[in-house]
């Protein structure tokens, strides 16, 4: 019974065993998939890395900036309409307080009715003042004051409020509130590069320069700039703490900012290791897996890089 027992045994075992040992030779005999060279491996995470660049480098510019400017502007606008309620809206460089201004900070609101133009002016004209709307260069008098004040404002990007000054008419209105009260100026004329320069403005008057972007959106061609003179008096206002001579390269005509380059660094970084991290994924996991667990960071840090990259593009594009 015993012997009979361990034969059965035997010749069920046996078949189990000789499947097992078919399929481990087939294993050894099937050969690996291969995976792809390190070199290869880099150029994919090259090309995804500029894809993703690319594409929200555009999204940035032509979609989010507009709506980032909208947002900024609210925000201003609010702040801008309380500090004229209890009397705090800045007059010069300085708060109410003695405090050197912060770049960004609203100083006027402008009106241009002929285009709809009604934006906040923040002070400074750094790229990224003008990516919340236009921006007054420091080493000018506000809007309405003695002298002759300098706003610029961006062509297309982040809004483009700027965008139509070129077909204003002489005569045009513009009007101007600042913490002195509400200025009226008549636009001279609009002139491009090389275009002669108005006359010096009379002792005591007032001046208004906007300056944009010339040419096609997106693709500057010089600078344009429209002159407007006060029609009324002008106000007194206090010395700058800035000269021309000492204003920042940063804040002077179709300037780039660098001084978040850190920021950008960090950013790539996360961005190259999202990169490899896709190459991997697709030869390991799939492609479907890789673009529902990749996709969203990706898009999340190349975002936030072309929002650094942005920066550093003319301040007036």
């Amino acid at each position: 019974m015993t012997a009979a027992t361990a034969t059965l045994t035997r010749a069920v075992s046996a078949p189990d065993d000789s499947r097992s040992r078919r399929s481990g030779a087939q294993r050894a005999a099937r050969p690996d998939v291969p995976l792809i060279g390190r070199r290869l491996q880099l150029v994919r995470a090259v090309l995804v890395l500029l894809l993703v660049m690319t594409g929200t480098l555009l999204l940035q510019l032509v979609v989010i900036s507009s709506l980032q400017h909208s947002a900024a502007q609210g925000r201003a606008f609010d702040a801008f309409r309380s500090d004229l309620a209890t009397g705090t809206a800045p007059i010069g460089p300085t708060d109410a307080k003695g405090r050197v201004l912060a770049l960004g900070a609203p100083v006027a609101f402008i009106e241009i009715p002929s285009l709809g133009v009604r934006e906040v002016i923040g002070e400074g004209t750094t790229a990224s003042v003008l990516f919340d709307g236009p921006g007054h260069r420091r080493d000018t008098p506000l809007p309405g004051q003695i002298g002759s004040s300098v706003v610029f404002g961006r062509r297309a990007t982040f809004g483009g409020p700027f965008s139509d000054i070129s077909e204003l008419k002489k005569g045009a209105l513009i009007r101007v509130t600042t913490g002195q009260g509400v200025f009226e100026f008549k636009v001279l004329g609009v002139r491009a590069e090389g275009t002669p320069v108005p006359a010096a403005p009379a002792a005591g008057t007032a001046r208004l320069l906007l300056v944009t972007a010339a040419g096609r959106a997106f693709v500057p061609e010089g600078v344009l700039r429209v002159d407007a003179e006060l029609d009324g008096q002008a106000a007194v206002g206090p010395a700058r703490l800035i000269s021309a001579a000492g204003l920042p390269a940063s804040e002077r005509v179709m300037s780039g900012d660098a001084g978040t380059l850190w920021v950008l660094a960090f950013w790539l970084q996360a961005l190259i290791a999202l990169s490899l991290a896709v190459v991997w994924s697709w030869h390991r996991w799939g492609r479907a897996q890789t673009w529902v667990v990749l996709f969203p960071p990706l898009l999340l840090v190349g975002l936030a890089a072309s929002g650094e990259v942005a920066r550093l593009l003319p301040n007036l594009l």
